[in-house]
């Protein structure tokens, strides 16, 4: 069985439904030239308003390596008077295969806790998504040293009530948020991995042999200066990048060297 690889991107609220479209069908086209022993996972979660026509166009695509689709949050109720927000049954009926859930700019920004973000864990595991739980501390949490508690915080209370059985349809991003966006700070592949190992520490308490099905991305400022550095660390399954994966030749590109680095130190 080939070693499975992640590589995702998160387009925030930069690129229209036309910018999306042409975007994904460049990106398939040429991440399909890539040969690899690697089993390649590639996702691409866009804006709300681009997911309709976003789906449509993999579908239609017919290529062996399979873009898969994902919406950048979801309301962890069926229906109801949540005015803005969107259902886990809306996502479906578009054929959206993932959910990212507690994204930095979620919990940072909007102010979602912990306990929310499990809501919304427990719902999109609940209808089948392929659920993308993303955890890190802040720059402050890390100066004062407190950085392993808060991940574990983070993934036992975000984690509460998951079973092992849903285990197959769990993905984990550590995205420390001081490495997030225009001005952040890329973390150390050394200490990517440390916090890796602690995730994976504490999935195996939660979860024992069974954690082992799922795979932890990071994201933080990931670029081609670090990717190959970043993706040869033991601990690391995958990465979640974002601006450097905006244009898909760039972002083929990144791919293309990450997996020939792994090749060569296998």
């Amino acid at each position: 069985m080939k070693k499975k690889v992640y590589f995702g991107t998160n387009l925030k609220m930069y690129k229209g439904n036309g910018e999306t479209v042409n975007y994904l069908a460049e990106l398939s086209r040429l991440a399909n030239q890539i040969e690899s022993p690697f089993d390649v996972e590639l996702f691409v979660i866009p804006s709300y308003t681009s997911l309709k026509d976003a789906v449509n166009v993999i579908e239609q695509d017919n290529k062996p390596l399979v873009i898969r689709i994902g919406a950048q949050n979801m309301n962890s109720h069926d229906n109801g008077q949540f005015t803005g927000d969107i259902s886990p049954l809306m996502l479906k009926e578009l054929g959206v295969k993932l959910v990212m859930i507690g994204h930095s700019e979620r919990r940072h920004v909007f102010r979602e806790t912990d306990s929310e973000e499990n809501q919304k864990v427990l719902s999109a595991l609940k209808h089948g998504f392929t659920t993308l739980l993303c955890i890190g501390e802040t720059l402050e949490q890390k100066n004062y040293g407190i950085s392993d508690e808060v991940l574990r915080t983070q993934l036992k209370i975000g984690l509460h009530n998951v079973e092992k059985q849903q285990l197959s349809h769990l993905w984990i991003a550590y995205e420390p948020v001081w490495a997030i966006g225009v001005n952040g700070i890329p973390a150390s592949s050394q200490y990517a991995n440390e916090k890796h190992q602690v995730i994976k520490q504490c999935l195996f308490e939660l979860f024992g042999e069974d954690s082992s099905k799922i795979p932890t991305l990071y994201g933080g400022s990931v670029n081609p200066d670090n990717a190959n550095d970043l993706i040869l660390q033991p601990n690391i399954d995958g990465l979640f990048t974002g601006r450097s994966a905006w244009q898909a030749d760039n972002f083929v590109r990144l791919i293309s060297q990450a997996l020939r680095a792994k090749q060569e130190a296998v």
